[in-house]
């Protein structure tokens, strides 16, 4: 068997713009011979793919898998060029595939999972799955991201706002996982999605944190004509109470909760009536948040501009 060197893998990634380690199987595949491994790569949509790798994918879906028990769920991110792709059905099919194979996956990043077999078909990795659909589809794709919860006391919720474009999982620690808990922590889904929360609680606020806001808080004051005269107890006592409203405004159970009649009670208060009507244990243990493209540059398109140019004029 050839040797497959570094610069042959090199050279074939050049040449086709596929993944260094798909480069490295496909010479391995084809026992160093370059020009047949140019042709398993189109074969499996890789070297296709390529050429649509720098195209931006920002657009897409993001969705959830709970297992039966509630115990096990996954949440993914899957981008697209296009919003009129992340419609497709195709795509949507494979994107819920996707976080399908997330609920049983081994890999702690993205690059691991990219590797694994895909659950459909063995023979692929996800990675090569994903370039078949880029081939099928037109677009550039991306599987962006994912995460994976397995709850031991207690159970997952989720929640996906307009067909994918947020998608939320909610753990709560829980005695029992009846209709009212679950319709409480469905609730608790939207509130992390309408509201976008960073902790769960000030509990999980490091020190250095809240030693920052307070400087930030002391350098408004000191900057403020008005307030820089007040007495240094005066000042101390309103960086207390900023500091708590901002707090309050990134820290899910002290939210105020968006169903709440009275308008006052916070989202802690709310799990806390629900656990008591209903006799049980009930608290918000984590959530994970996905908004698609988030962070992401996206494309602006002038669509009179690109006939012009397929035009030539």
């Amino acid at each position: 068997m050839a040797e497959i060197t570094a610069s042959l893998v090199k050279d074939l990634r050049e040449i086709t713009g596929a993944g260094m380690m798909d480069c490295k199987k496909a010479l391995a595949e084809t026992d160093g011979d370059i020009d047949k491994a140019v042709e398993v790569l189109r074969e499996k949509g890789l070297a296709k793919a390529a050429k649509k790798a720098n195209r931006i994918a920002a657009e897409g879906v993001c969705a959830t898998c709970i297992s039966a028990d509630g115990k096990v769920a996954s949440i993914v991110e899957v981008n697209s060029e296009t919003d009129f792709v992340a419609k497709n059905e195709k795509f949507v099919g494979f994107v819920n595939a996707v976080a399908a194979q997330a609920a049983t996956t081994k890999a702690s990043d993205i690059d691991a999972f990219l590797a694994e077999p895909w659950s459909l078909d063995t023979a692929k990795t996800v990675n090569e799955e994903l370039a078949s659909q880029i081939a099928v589809i037109g677009e550039n794709l991306k599987i962006r991201r994912f995460e994976k919860i397995e709850s031991a006391d207690g159970f997952v919720e989720s929640y996906i706002h307009q067909g994918g474009s947020k998608a939320i999982l909610v753990e709560m620690a829980a005695s029992e996982r009846n209709d009212a808990a679950r319709e409480c922590a469905k609730n608790v889904a939207m509130q992390v999605c309408a509201m976008s929360p960073k902790y769960v609680s000030k509990d999980e606020i490091g020190a250095d944190f809240i030693e920052n806001e307070k400087a930030i808080l002391l350098e408004q004051i000191k900057n403020d004509p008005k307030d820089s005269q007040k007495p240094q107890n005066v000042i101390e006592g309103m960086i207390k109470g900023r500091l708590n409203k901002e707090l309050a405004e990134i820290c899910l159970n002290d939210q105020v909760y968006v169903k709440a009649e009275d308008g006052k009670q916070t989202v802690g208060q709310y799990v806390a009536q629900v656990a008591k009507a209903n006799n049980m244990t009930l608290s918000i243990k984590r959530f994970v948040r996905f908004e698609t493209g988030e962070g992401l540059e996206k494309k602006s398109e002038n669509f009179a501009e690109e006939v012009a140019k397929q035009m030539g004029m």
